[in-house]
């Protein structure tokens, strides 16, 4: 008879991680309880109560004063508030797996519909549904599913969440997800069954499909137990047993088997399925070179962190790839752990089948699992070429991945890099975000082989660079000549430009021909501009610079435009204590006196004229030389005042002459006489 043992069997993570804790309470000396059996296997329970540790089934009868273990199942909210309610201190061994259902079905608003892929009378569901704010409803199977359905008519509205019990039959599963896509139009899907779960699943069909007969050790009233049963069922007779003493029933059909299949659940720790070996490899019939427990131990057989190993793809997920390393364990590698680039695809990186190279991560003999990474091996190989760059000086490309507090992360050959800010060729006042996802050019400055640490310098690349640009441009540059670049640095009296290897400046005098109060008016940080060099220090190694182009010259428009005595409507653009200035032209403002404002006598030049106003005024002086310009409103008036009165005079002058009218004449006077 051959005995094979399954790929994947035994402790899982979670359940390992809570009788651990327990363990470490007990040990500590503290009064432990465990609120239901922190393990669906009686001899640990057993164990566990020889140490003191107590079960209560509900956290009223948890004792006073004890620490509660909430095992990995994990509880409702409710059941933490009234333990800690009672002053009792509670230790939550939540499985982290079933800890994040619990924070995706806890995250869903009261318009979702959450539906739960398990049994409804599992301590699991049961918690699960107790974190549930939006309506929640727990489906066994595909028919369920449909029957629930049926209830509620038009779908269409309605927005569906969809997790599983982390212990919840693959296949269940997946016959539950095509039911539900095929009528439900706005479905959410979280895969939560556990990982370890799946594998174990999946090695024991795989096996069973095999063998004669399968043993499946675990605890009766284990639900992954169970399943693995139910699994192994459908393909050979199959039995549970809890422990070797379960073993005497079923001698005879196993010592009939050709090949016996061996797995066992996640409440099975490995101390009883070597027990349950060691009571098979006493079978007469059992002829092998090698003992079961030879088998078992084979089958627990360990790599070691670190190690280099070769991989062959088989499956391909979003978030991780699964690989066949060559021993009984499962080997996977997480997309982390396969490259750098968070944004990469899994299937855009590797194809099944392929054959990579890989480094041992974590080993976990547990679950039977392996965590592998392409990364650190790659990053490994690229270490020993950032360390060889620094001691030669060579210049390495990357990419900024990401900014962190104090600098960059730059990826070169799988590498990190670390570029401090003062590093980076970034100004004081700039922002680093600039550089994100950019390739840039760097030297290393620093290396630390035993912490894998190396310190890079964008900003002594671009030193060096632009110290071989300005020897070369002292070599040609000269007055007159035209160079292009962007804008470095403004101040409040002027711009720097980045001439190549050298920065320029141009005073605001030089920047524009229009009147600005700061150079930021007229260009920005980073513009490309085309200038002209006015005058060079070779000493000092200083240049200046002309952006304004004499072709925009408003002295030189102004001539083809107006002369001295026109009359032009202006916009004052400023209040002086002795004037008001007006643009006459842009580039060019001319002053009002406040003699000239009005005909009569000005005291204050606000009470006549306010900032944008638009005037009339004369031209009563354009001086080219000095850049001058002066006007008259009052100019203006009084020519309009004698136009006036010579009209009036010459209106006067044309006018006919009218005969004067006779005086009217007095009726005669009588003369009294006297009677």
């Amino acid at each position: 008879m051959k005995i094979q043992t399954a790929d994947s069997a035994g402790f899982c993570f979670g359940v390992a991680r809570a009788v651990k804790m327990v363990r470490d309470e007990a040990a500590a000396g503290r009064t432990v309880c465990t609120l239901g059996p922190i393990i669906h296997n009686r001899h640990v329970v057993e164990e566990l109560a020889a140490q003191g540790v107590t079960t209560a089934d509900t956290p009223e009868d948890c004792p006073p004063g004890a620490t509660v273990v909430i095992r990995s199942h994990g509880v409702a909210p409710g059941v933490i508030r009234r333990l800690e309610d009672r002053g009792l201190r509670v230790l939550d061994a939540t499985c982290p797996y079933v800890a994040k259902i619990h924070r995706i079905v806890s995250a869903q608003p009261p318009g979702v519909t959450v539906l739960v892929a398990g049994d409804p009378a599992h301590p699991e569901v049961e918690a699960i549904v107790g974190h549930c704010t939006a309506p929640c409803y727990v489906v066994e199977d595909e028919d369920k599913a449909e029957k629930l359905l049926d209830k509620w008519g038009d779908l269409s509205k309605r927005h569906f969440v969809l997790v599983a019990q982390t212990t919840f039959l693959t296949s269940r599963w997946h016959k539950i997800i095509i039911s539900l896509k095929k009528r439900c139009t706005n479905l959410e899907i979280f895969d939560t069954i556990c990982k370890a779960t799946e594998k174990r699943q999946a090695a024991a069909l795989s096996l069973s499909k095999q063998a004669d007969v399968m043993v499946v050790i675990g605890g009766r009233h284990s639900s992954n137990t169970t399943k693995l049963l139910d699994i192994c069922q459908e393909q050979c007779p199959s039995v549970l047993v809890e422990d070797a003493g379960d073993l005497a029933g079923h001698y005879a059909l196993l010592s009939r088997a050709s090949l016996v299949g061996i797995t066992a659940g996640a409440s099975t720790p490995v101390c009883i399925i070597k027990e349950v070996q060691r009571s098979m490899s006493n079978l007469d019939n059992i002829n092998n070179d090698m003992t079961f427990e030879e088998m078992l131990d084979q089958s627990f057989k360990s790599t070691y962190n670190g190690e280099k190993v070769t991989g062959v793809v088989t499956s391909i997920k979003p978030n991780e790839i699964a690989v066949d390393i060559g021993t009984k364990h499962a080997g996977y590698v997480p997309l982390h752990e396969l490259t750098d680039d968070p944004g990469a695809a899994t299937e855009d990186l590797v194809k099944v089948g392929d054959e990579i190279e890989l480094q041992v991560v974590r080993v976990n003999d547990v679950e039977g699992t392996v965590m592998l990474s392409k990364r650190r091996l790659d990053a490994a190989a690229g270490f020993e070429k950032v360390m060889a760059a620094g001691e030669t000086g060579e210049i390495l490309t990357g990419i900024v991945t990401e900014v962190i507090k104090g600098g960059l992360l730059v990826l070169t050959s799988g590498v990190k890099v670390f570029v401090p800010a003062s590093q980076s060729g970034v100004p004081r006042d700039g922002d680093l975000n600039t550089l994100l996802r950019k390739e840039v050019q760097f030297k290393i400055l620093e290396t630390n082989r035993q912490r894998r640490r190396a310190l890079g310098s964008i900003r002594a690349v671009e030193r060096a660079r632009r110290e071989e640009l300005a020897k070369t441009f002292w070599e040609e540059v000269e007055v007159g000549r035209e160079y292009t670049g962007p804008v470095k640095s403004i101040t409040n009296f002027g711009v720097f430009v980045d001439l190549g290897g050298v920065d320029g400046r141009i005073g605001l005098t030089d920047l524009t021909w229009l009147r600005v109060k700061h150079p930021s008016e007229v260009v920005s940080i980073g513009d490309v501009i085309t200038v002209t060099v006015k005058d060079i220090d070779t000493e000092n190694k200083k240049v200046s610079l002309i952006y304004k182009k004499a072709e925009d010259n408003p002295w030189e428009k102004i001539k083809e435009i107006h002369q001295v005595g026109d009359i032009v409507e202006v916009k004052i653009m400023s209040i002086t204590a002795f004037g008001a200035f007006a643009q006459i032209i842009p580039g060019i403002d001319g002053l009002i006196h406040i003699s000239q404002i009005a005909r009569e006598r000005v005291e204050k030049v606000s009470d006549k004229l306010k900032v944008g106003d638009m005037v009339r005024a004369k031209i009563t002086e354009l001086d080219y030389e000095r850049k001058r310009a002066s006007l008259s409103i009052k100019a203006l008036l009084l020519a309009e005042d004698q136009e006036a009165e010579a009209s009036m005079a010459e209106a006067a002058q044309e006018a006919p002459e009218v005969p004067a009218e006779p005086a009217a004449q007095e009726p005669p006077v009588e003369e009294e006489t006297a009677e």
